[in-house]
């Protein structure tokens, strides 16, 4: 084999060397290329699930907060819940002193003067209940509410629609719109409604 030969060989040699080293190099680019490609796109649902995340996670912060204001708003509303209705009787027992006192003005001046005590006690009380929106219910000829009032018996009333309000027991009270104690009353029977065996 002469030299040329033998150039000409190892030149095809080199050539097709060269050739493999560079299919090689293309196919590990292109395998480095979509492992990037793939890490790309696993980095990016990583992201966009992180994201999605973080929106819930305010959106359920944003829900707590509310919740703990609206928790605080009513517990300033109805603090005094309990401190009003151990005040309630004191009322009651006030405007049972002045309905005592009804049809009583032959009995003296010493009389009088009490029960305009007992009234003036009584509106002043009743002006510093209103001044913390504690409201009186008194609910005679309205429609019977079984949310405001607490029927104490039913009572025949021929000039009362059924079911109102015909007589208060005692009054109801609300705490900013809502009762602190319903209004005991009686109510109307219907006239044709059947009779109820109360004994049994």
């Amino acid at each position: 084999m002469s030299t040329d030969e033998n150039r000409n060989e190892q030149v095809d040699e080199l050539k097709e060397a060269v050739e493999a080293a560079a299919e090689e190099a293309q196919a590990g680019a292109q395998e480095a290329q979509e492992e990037e490609i793939s890490e790309l796109e696993a980095l990016s649902q990583q992201l966009q699930d992180s994201q999605e995340q973080m929106l819930r996670l305010q959106a359920e912060m944003q829900n707590v907060r509310r919740r703990a204001e609206m928790d605080v708003e009513k517990a300033h509303k109805f603090a005094l819940e309990k401190f009003v209705k151990e005040l309630l009787p004191v009322a009651d027992s006030l405007e049972k002193a002045v309905e005592s006192t009804e049809g009583q003005e032959g009995a003296g001046e010493l009389v009088a003067s009490i029960r305009q005590g007992v009234e003036m006690t009584l509106s002043l009380f009743v002006t510093s209940l209103k001044k913390f929106n504690v409201e009186p219910v008194n609910p005679v000829g309205e429609p019977f509410d079984p949310q405001m009032h607490e029927a104490m018996s039913m009572v025949p009333a021929p000039n009362a629609e059924p079911n109102s309000v015909v007589a208060v027991v005692q009054k109801g009270y609300l705490l900013n719109g809502r009762v602190v104690r319903p209004a005991m009353v009686m109510v109307a029977k219907a006239q044709d409604a059947p009779k109820i065996d109360e004994q049994a």
